[in-house]
């Protein structure tokens, strides 16, 4: 029988197993795909923990993640466009693809291009639309000056890219060790902490014109201190500060589409989007996994492989 991760109730890292399953079958319009690689979220740790129980609810037993990259095995009545052994990019809402096969609509998945490897396909999806929604909430042009805070996430890596493809000047926020990192994708690379206000407007000559906050804890105050408009911030976290000051909060749900997956996917293709992997473990290993991602210190996105 195929594996899946489950949970029973809410918890720490702990409630999280891998057990057997039965195998899915495609319903009408639905397709099989048998994971290689599916991308962690922190999203996913929120849920599991049940801190966004009144919005996302979770119904025992619970599966999990949403990003994932696989072969077809199987379509449903209904499905034109793909055909067993196809490769595909996909994304399911049902907290599903933390597992061997997942079911996904149809409409959910692309091809994947071939010059996107499978670790970073698989984690394209929630960082990808969410940077790519962070990104277009704060309009940027050619000529505007962006701050990014966690620069070196999973979010943040892709958001700084993104920034810089329209254009802008890019300050990342980050430790020393991503410094270098950021440097060579044509960002400006600023050490976080006690002083980063002043760091900042050093490095920007006085004028920042946008804000995209991936990480919380008081970057909206900074952002304000900062000079910045609040219809210019937007922040992917911290949701109780942009209701007191206005800001924005526009994460994956407003770019959470195939056709702007298809998009990145063709950036990623053409090199000029990289999706940078900090670690890929075993499904088995999925407690570690979701340990590594909670340090919040690694670059880039954490990756399942069945």
């Amino acid at each position: 029988m195929p594996k899946a991760v489950r949970f029973t109730e809410y918890g720490g890292i702990d409630v999280l197993k891998v057990v057997d399953v039965e195998r899915p079958s495609p319903g009408h319009g639905q397709v099989l795909v048998k994971v290689v690689t599916a991308g962690i979220n922190p999203g996913e740790t929120k849920i599991r923990e049940g801190l966004l129980h009144d919005r996302w609810p979770a119904t025992f037993p619970s599966g999990q993640g949403s990003d994932f990259a696989g072969t077809v095995e199987e379509t449903g009545e209904g499905v034109d466009g793909f055909a067993p052994g196809d490769e595909v990019i996909g994304f399911t809402n049902r907290r599903a693809s933390h597992a061997e096969y997942v079911l996904a609509e149809a409409a959910e998945l692309i091809r994947r291009p071939a010059g996107v490897p499978w670790e970073q396909a698989g984690a394209l999806f929630v960082a990808g639309t969410t940077a790519y929604a962070a990104v277009r909430a704060v309009a940027l042009a050619p000529g505007d000056t962006v701050v990014v805070s966690g620069a070196a996430g999973g979010v943040g890596s892709l958001a700084v890219q993104l920034a810089r493809l329209s254009g802008a000047t890019v300050i990342g926020l980050a430790s020393e060790p991503n410094h270098a990192w950021l440097t060579a994708h044509g960002a400006i690379p600023v050490t976080y902490g006690d002083g980063v206000a002043d760091r900042i407007r050093a490095a920007s000559g006085g004028r920042v014109d946008a804000f995209i906050d991936t990480f919380g804890d008081g970057y909206i105050e900074l952002a304000l201190d900062l000079g910045v408009r609040p219809d210019r911030i937007d922040t992917i976290i911290d949701s109780a500060g942009a209701e007191k000051h206005g800001t924005k909060a526009e994460g994956s749900a407003l770019a959470a589409s195939a056709e702007v997956l298809e998009e990145l996917a063709t950036l990623a293709d053409q090199g000029r989007l990289e999706i940078p992997i900090a670690k890929v473990y075993p499904l088995d290993d999925v407690r570690d996994a979701y340990r590594e991602l909670e340090r919040q210190h690694t670059r880039g996105k954490i990756v399942l492989k069945p």
